[in-house]
């Protein structure tokens, strides 16, 4: 291509526009088609074969815009969080992921290169689930009015038993599937030029193969052995446990000796008086599972990668409906609040 920076016309939808399709979307993305239609006719939308599913399955929709900066961080890009993201919103409803979208603004100014680079990171985190990328659209606009690439991404999914984010019961035993606070931090240090003298990434990963098994277990009488999930994403733990609380109309109480930091991020919270439990993650999941269950998940978890610091963190009780209580080192105890703002901002 010879092009070295997005201009307007690569999203004027002429020549140009083609030329950047062809030669950098369509090319590296490698997984394109779900059905008889496919990203690489380049019609008004795509097919999804839905044969040899149970009639009863209900399919799961979710849409997320990105607006991460820089669009370049430690280890990866906005491209891996962008469909980590995505397929995550899928999977913490019980879904198994079937296709994704993605619509792509970029100022003019962009680098071809970084452009390419993304698609690239995209292809890559959706063939990890094998996932494909079947339709999009593509933006583009002045420099002075876009700071820096924006993506939007839309998954379908499929489940024969959905999970809600709201079927906590009193006993449940709460686990996380890894460290927080990993992607906010290490960000924000990138960002603002800080140095912890650590190697801390961003933990962003798309975690279908990571809950699958997990889906599938049942008690006795053939219950879902998972009652409620959620990614802990924009105002971390302590966003995400509150919502859950409400919803449920339950108490949670959390052990703070249990739930699993890096060093680097217990230190970069304590220096710039951030809560790490506000700080956002981009490949964590929270897990309610039913008591006498949790050492099994647990195994199962710490089997895969993404789940090898999985922990169980507290329970759910009738105490305290609707709220977040954490218990801490010494016994004190504490509510965890809904973050009033977001401690780190535009970091997914």
């Amino acid at each position: 291509m010879k092009a070295k920076t997005i201009s307007l016309e690569h999203g004027a939808g002429g020549e140009v526009m083609q030329e950047l399709i062809g030669e950098i979307i369509l090319k590296n993305f490698h997984n394109k088609s779900a059905g008889s239609i496919g990203l690489e006719s380049l019609d008004d939308g795509s097919t999804i074969r839905l044969e040899n599913f149970n009639p009863t399955s209900e399919l799961v929709l979710t849409t997320d815009s990105h607006v991460i900066t820089p669009a370049f961080f430690p280890d990866t890009n906005i491209g891996r969080l962008a469909v980590s993201g995505t397929i995550n919103d899928l999977v913490m409803m019980g879904a198994k992921p079937l296709a994704l979208t993605c619509a792509v603004i970029v100022p003019e100014g962009f680098s071809i290169h970084e452009f390419e680079e993304i698609i690239k990171t995209m292809d890559e985190t959706a063939a990890e689930v094998g996932v494909p990328i079947i339709t999009g659209d593509t933006k583009t606009m002045e420099k002075t009015a876009l700071d820096s690439i924006i993506l939007n991404t839309a998954g379908l999914g499929i489940t024969d038993h959905p999970v809600r984010d709201s079927g906590l019961k009193p006993g449940d035993r709460l686990l996380v599937t890894g460290t927080i606070g990993d992607h906010g931090i290490s960000l924000m240090a990138h960002r603002e030029g800080f140095d912890f003298d650590t190697d801390l990434v961003s933990d962003s990963a798309p975690l279908w193969n990571l809950i699958e098994p997990l889906l599938k277990l049942r008690t006795p009488e053939g219950e879902p052995v998972i009652t409620a999930m959620k990614d802990p994403t924009r105002g971390g733990l302590a966003n995400a446990l509150n919502e859950m609380a409400s919803k449920a109309g339950a108490g949670i109480l959390l052990e703070e000796e249990l739930i699993p930091f890096k060093p680097a991020v217990t230190a970069a919270c304590e220096m710039l008086g951030l809560d790490p439990l506000e700080v956002a993650n981009e490949g964590k999941a929270i897990i309610g599972v039913k008591s006498g269950y949790e050492e099994e998940v647990l195994s199962i978890l710490r089997k895969h990668p993404y789940g090898k610091n999985a922990a169980v963190i507290g329970e759910v009780t009738e105490n305290s409906k609707g709220e977040v209580v954490l218990r801490n080192h010494f016994g004190g105890m504490r509510y965890v609040d809904v973050p009033a703002g977001d401690p780190i901002p535009r970091v997914c």
